[in-house]
């Protein structure tokens, strides 16, 4: 099979699971217990889950469009 057959380098799938592990890390900070009709529970505005959570998903989806832009060196040379 040829290099030219698939659409990304093996760096650009190492960058996008990197990404996606980075995203789910994200999801599963946000994670937590629900408050109930019978209690309330402060902790679902706790700083992990409204201020850090977001952010880890942020640099995970942007972490996940640099790998679908990133062109490897040696890309770069058989394209010159």
């Amino acid at each position: 099979m040829n290099k030219r057959d698939f659409a990304f380098g093996k760096m650009n799938y190492i960058l996008l699971a990197v990404g996606m592990l980075i995203v789910i890390i994200g999801f599963i900070l946000m994670g937590g217990d629900s408050s109930t009709a019978d209690a309330f529970n402060p902790d679902i505005f706790s700083a992990r889950r409204i201020k850090v959570a977001p952010v880890v998903c942020l640099l995970g989806f942007v972490s996940m469009i640099y790998a679908v832009v990133y062109k490897s060196k040696d890309e770069k040379e058989e394209a010159e």
